[in-house]
């Protein structure tokens, strides 16, 4: 694939935290004057809210089960098409989906629905995507194939429900109740489809607390950065040349777990983003401007 349109997937379950990777993203892009073309995986739902509880209750008339984890609920095979018509030519369409009335605001579309299909900007250096499904693989439709860096987020499940609980109720409006019933129904697609992504990702950032969350259904607050640490595990640390006497060097009270693993405190885990993924946004950015390959 030509590495002229980089392809860069951060992947996460919903409440996973993959805001923070982004904002990583949004430091490194300014210093290297980078402009990127930016993607959300809601968008890539298939149903509207409406649609999707209709979805749901017929499924559970059959006996059934969808969720927005699972492949039935997206529309995957479009999701590759981006990535890989992105990566032939710049360009591609997206859209948005509305969490809330602040974006309703924003985009002059109603809450739980799509704003219309649009072109990407024009002239982006590279695609980024951020969402649930940026290393799925299905019998249809192989969306990690497209990607020349893929990114998992993927705190431990406790905290993962944590987060999404007050992600959910103290910014999108949801009840608690409604939130914990949602987690259940999913299960069973976070097993299958969201999990398997993380053994195909290049890079993994796993937030670990050191607080009590044997009960994240509970917990009044989320555990702060400095109650955590950040398990950080490359599956081929020589593929993108990774620096490891460097990191500890830069991040104070870090080391090596394995060969191919790093910890560090949660504090430093934006600090340690920018550090790991600076280098090898920089040389993506030179490659694609002589279109040469970075990834095979």
């Amino acid at each position: 694939m030509s590495k002229q349109h980089p392809v860069v997937a951060v992947t996460g379950s919903s409440g996973a935290g993959t805001t923070t990777v982004k904002t990583a993203f949004e430091h490194i892009f300014r210093r290297l004057d980078v402009t990127a073309g930016i993607i959300e995986g809601d968008s890539f739902h298939r149903f509207n809210r409406k649609e999707m509880r209709e979805a749901i209750g017929s499924a559970a008339t059959r006996g059934e089960n969808i969720s927005h984890f699972g492949p039935d609920a997206n529309l995957l095979c479009e999701l590759g098409k981006l990535f890989k018509t992105y990566g032939e030519t710049g360009t591609g369409k997206h859209r948005y989906y509305i969490h809330n009335e602040d974006e309703a605001k924003l985009h002059g579309t109603p809450s739980g629905e799509f704003t219309d299909w649009r072109d990407l900007p024009a002239d982006t250096d590279m695609l980024l995507y951020e969402g649930l499904h940026g290393a799925m693989v299905t019998e249809k439709c192989d969306v990690a194939n497209f990607a020349d860096l893929l990114i998992g987020v993927v705190p431990i499940v406790n905290l993962e429900w944590i987060q999404k609980i007050h992600r959910d109720t103290l910014h999108r409006g949801y009840d608690e109740v409604d939130v914990t019933q949602t987690i259940l129904r999913r299960m069973e697609d976070y097993v299958k489809h969201i999990t398997p992504q993380f053994s195909r990702t290049d890079i993994n950032f796993q937030r670990v607390p050191t607080v009590d969350t044997s009960n994240p259904f509970i917990a009044r607050d989320v555990p702060t950065p400095d109650e955590s640490f950040v398990v950080i595990r490359f599956r081929d640390p020589a593929k993108f040349d990774i620096d490891f006497p460097f990191l500890l060097a830069m991040i104070d009270k870090s080391f090596i777990s394995r060969r191919n693993t790093i910890v560090v405190p949660g504090g430093k885990m934006l600090l340690a983003m920018e550090l790991i993924l600076m280098p090898i946004l920089k040389r993506m950015v030179e490659a694609s401007k002589t279109d040469t390959r970075l990834v095979a």
